[in-house]
């Protein structure tokens, strides 16, 4: 998870000015919840707000109780479940629950272990969910190592029963190793949220949460159309890390492609291997190529299909599709990576405009990320509305 827009900027102006606020972070939901967990939200005095947690249903409350923690100086713990209208209780309308841990951080000592979420850095942060409130956090990809986590652990538990003597055993508890070993294993799937289950909860140590935040996902658009501008925006506003490559400079440029986080002038599979090569590429990265020029969509593409990106897509009509993917085969391309290739690129909405094109990509990227196969209207579905995108 990331902070969210805003958050990061904010959190570091209060700090910097000596003002008190309080974070607020969803920490577990249930059923149809609006935001995923992880999500925060801050509060300052006088109840200046930056980020939300749910369609607007609780956050009242969350402001009531922020401002209580920032007097106390002491974490509270709230959950919040479906109200109806006949009594003023706060609840979540949709029929969800959720579950909400506001913390102090009223100077930089307190702020420890939240750099990682006020800098957007790519890092894990573990916090205790109990009125202590202690948290520790490591850099990625260290924290994917359970050794790693073994000083921390300790710190952070500090004279609790049941957590052994430097983490080898506990005669009436989870030793930190294995504690140590659950927590990495969570961080290396991207999994946030709390850290708990009978077998811990068993020991009377306090329930932990878990945030990963990791870089944002990548977006590499090949192609230099009115289209890969619109698509690199569209990107952009869902939280990708936006690239544009394409060996012509002429058409490359700053001014036609402000949304870009970076523009790279040079062949798009020249660049794509030596991303994946340095490691910058995984699981949840796009490619788009937007060309209509073999000589720049081939390489690409047959590249891309081999590699484990989440979507690898294509623009071009049908014919264009056809004759593509017999040029890949004789490239060796296998029917299973073929198979692979989402062309021609987008979801049928019905548009034809440059931005319309760019939402149709990304909600197939979206659908596609999300583990749907065939995206329906809502209204003809049943169970939750929120999806999940996988970490």
């Amino acid at each position: 998870m990331s902070p969210g827009p805003g958050l990061a900027a904010a959190g570091e102006e209060w700090l910097a000015a000596g003002r008190p606020f309080a974070l607020a972070t969803l920490i577990a939901a249930e059923g149809s919840a609006p935001r995923p967990v992880g999500t925060s939200m801050l509060v300052a005095e006088g109840g200046i707000v930056r980020g939300s947690l749910s369609g607007g249903c609780v956050e009242a409350d969350v402001v009531g109780t922020a401002l209580e923690v920032i007097a106390e100086g002491r974490p509270h713990r709230r959950r919040y479940g479906y109200s109806d209208h006949t009594a003023w209780e706060v609840g979540l309308m949709c029929g969800g629950s959720i579950e909400v841990l506001v913390q102090p951080v009223r100077d930089r000592a307190e702020a420890a272990g939240l750099a990682a979420l006020l800098d957007e850095a790519p890092a894990a942060v573990l916090w205790r969910t109990d009125a202590r409130g202690r948290r520790a956090a490591l850099p990625l990809p260290a924290a994917d190592d359970p050794v790693a986590w073994r000083a921390p652990l300790a710190a952070l538990l500090a004279e609790e029963p049941g957590t052994g003597s430097g983490g080898a055993s506990g005669a009436d508890g989870i030793p930190l190793r294995r504690l140590a070993a659950r927590v990495a294993e969570g961080v290396a799937a991207g999994r946030t949220g709390l850290l708990g289950g009978d077998e811990l909860c068993a020991t009377g140590l306090p329930e932990l949460f878990l945030s990963v935040h990791r870089p944002a996902p990548r977006l590499v658009v090949a192609g230099t159309t009115d289209h890969a501008a619109a698509l690199v925006e569209q990107g952009r506003l869902l939280g990708y890390d936006t690239t544009v490559c394409d060996p012509r400079a002429t058409f490359l440029t700053p001014e036609r492609f402000p949304a870009a986080h970076r523009i790279e002038v040079q062949w798009p599979h020249r660049y794509l291997a030596a991303e994946h090569a340095a490691g910058r590429l995984d699981h949840r990265s796009v490619v788009c190529s937007l060309g209509h020029d073999p000589k720049v969509d081939d390489p690409l593409l047959a590249l891309a299909l081999t590699l484990p990106l989440a979507y690898v897509g294509a623009m071009g009509s049908r014919r264009t599709h056809a004759e593509r993917m017999r040029r890949l085969a004789e490239r060796g391309t296998t029917p299973a990576d073929l198979d692979r290739l989402h062309s021609p690129i987008g979801l049928d909405l019905g548009g034809s405009t440059p931005a319309e094109f760019a939402l149709s990509v990304m909600a197939e990227v979206v659908a596609v990320r999300g583990g749907r196969a065939a995206p329906q209207p809502l209204r003809s579905t049943t169970g939750p509305l929120h999806g999940r995108i996988p970490a």
